[in-house]
C-alpha cells in the first residue's frame, strides 16, 4: 500500500530498541511496562514516519533521479505533496493522543522531541555536513533506547549504552560507505567529503568496540549475580551475526540496516536464535 510505503513502516523494526531496557532488565513479563513500551513503540514509529515524509518532500527532485528512490510514492507521483502534508498533521495528532493517554509526557516526550528536532535539522541542512550527519544517524538508535528507558523507568547499564552506541556507528558508517561505493556524490552531497578508506577503517574500529563493550556488559551482569554464566555464550552468537551482516554489506547492498536484514533469511534466523537463547538466559 502506497501510504504504508510513504510511512516506511518496515523501518519500525528499528524501534525494537525501545524494548531493550525492559527486556535486558528482566522485566519483560511486567504487563504494565509491556503496555507502555508498546504505545511508546507506536509513537516513536509514527514520529519516524513524519521525518521520512519530510525528507521525501525535501529530496523530491533528487529522489526522482535516484535508481531506487525514484520508485517511492512521492517521487513516482503516486502521492501528491498536499496529501503527504495532511498525513504529517494527522500523525502528529495521533502521537499527542498516545502520550496524553498512555505514556507519561515527562521525561519521555523530551527524547521524542530531541529525535524529531535533530532529524528535522538533518533534513534541512545537517545531512550535508560530514561527521555530523553520521552522529545524527547514530543518535537515532541511541535515543530509541533512552526513550525506552524513560517510559519504563528502567536504569540502563553504561556498558549496554556504549554497546548500542558503537554498533550504531558501525551501521551508520556502513550505510555511508556503501552509498559512496555505489553512487558517489550523485545522490548525496555529503559523500564528496568522504572516501572509502576512511569509512571502512572507522567501521572496523566501531565493530571492535561494540564487541568489547558487549562482552564487558555480559561479564558485569554475571559478576553481579544477576544472570547465569550462560550469558557469556551469547558473545559468539553476536560475533557470528556481525560476520554475516558484514559479509552482506560487502556485496551489492546499499548498506541500509533494515534492507540488509530483511533480504537475508539466514541473518534473520541467526538474530532470532540469539534472542531466544538470550530469553532463556535472562528468564529461564
Amino acid at each position: 500500500m502506497k501510504w504504508l510505503k510513504l510511512m516506511r513502516v518496515h523501518h519500525y523494526i528499528k524501534n525494537i530498541l525501545i524494548l531493550f531496557p525492559m527486556f535486558f532488565n528482566g522485566s519483560f513479563f511486567d504487563f504494565k511496562l509491556l503496555q507502555v513500551s508498546f504505545f511508546g513503540f507506536l509513537a516513536f514509529g509514527l514520529t519516524s514516519s513524519i521525518i521520512y515524509i519530510i525528507n521525501d518532500l525535501r529530496d523530491l527532485e533528487k529522489d526522482k533521479k535516484h535508481p531506487i528512490k525514484c520508485k517511492r510514492p512521492l517521487a513516482s507521483g503516486q502521492i501528491k505533496k498536499n496529501e503527504a502534508i495532511c498525513m504529517v498533521l494527522g500523525l502528529m495528532t495521533i502521537i499527542l493522543i498516545i502520550h496524553i493517554n498512555y505514556v507519561q509526557l515527562i521525561p519521555s516526550v523530551s527524547w521524542l522531541l530531541l529525535y524529531f528536532v535533530l532529524n528535522l535539522l538533518y533534513s534541512l541542512k545537517l545531512k550535508n555536513m560530514p561527521i555530523i550527519d553520521i552522529a545524527i544517524l547514530v543518535s537515532g538508535f541511541l535515543i530509541r533506547v533512552l526513550y525506552g528507558a524513560a517510559i519504563t523507568g528502567v536504569v540502563l547499564s553504561n556498558w549496554l549504552i556504549l554497546t548500542v552506541m558503537s554498533v550504531s556507528f558501525y551501521l551508520a558508517l556502513g550505510k555511508r560507505r556503501n552509498e559512496y561505493q555505489d553512487h558517489g556524490e550523485e545522490t548525496r552531497e555529503v559523500l564528496k567529503y568522504y572516501n572509502y578508506e576512511f569509512l571502512d577503517k572507522n567501521m572496523t574500529v566501531s565493530l571492535a568496540l561494540s564487541d568489547v563493550f558487549y562482552s564487558l556488559w555480559c561479564v558485569n551482569m554475571i559478576d553481579k549475580g544477576k544472570y547465569s554464566s550462560f550469558l557469556i555464550w551469547t558473545i559468539p552468537l553476536i560475533l557470528l551475526i556481525q560476520m554475516k551482516y558484514s559479509l552482506n554489506i560487502e556485496g551489492s547492498s546499499d548498506g541500509d540496516p533494515v534492507e540488509v536484514l530483511f533480504h537475508d533469511k539466514i541473518l534473520i534466523g541467526m538474530v532470532v536464535v540469539f534472542f531466544l537463547f538470550m530469553f532463556m538466559v535472562l528468564y529461564g
